[in-house]
């Protein structure tokens, strides 16, 4: 794993921690959204963070449906 996806899962990690108040849902979904996120956005050059975010606000969203 290189430095640019561990920084990301990182940050989609402590982004997780920071969703306490909200469902398990959101929580989850949020979490396996932006560590998909991350990897995506490492393979087509957007960038792990900003995939872990898009992808990780996605998927909270989803997960809280």
């Amino acid at each position: 794993m290189n430095i640019k996806i561990a920084s990301g899962l990182a940050l989609v990690m402590a982004a997780g921690a920071a969703l306490g108040g909200c469902s398990h849902g959101a929580t989850r979904g949020g979490l396996i959204g932006g560590a998909g996120g991350a990897v995506v956005g490492s393979a087509t050059g957007l960038g792990t963070t900003e995939g872990a975010v898009i992808g990780g606000t996605a998927g909270a969203v989803i997960g809280d449906k």
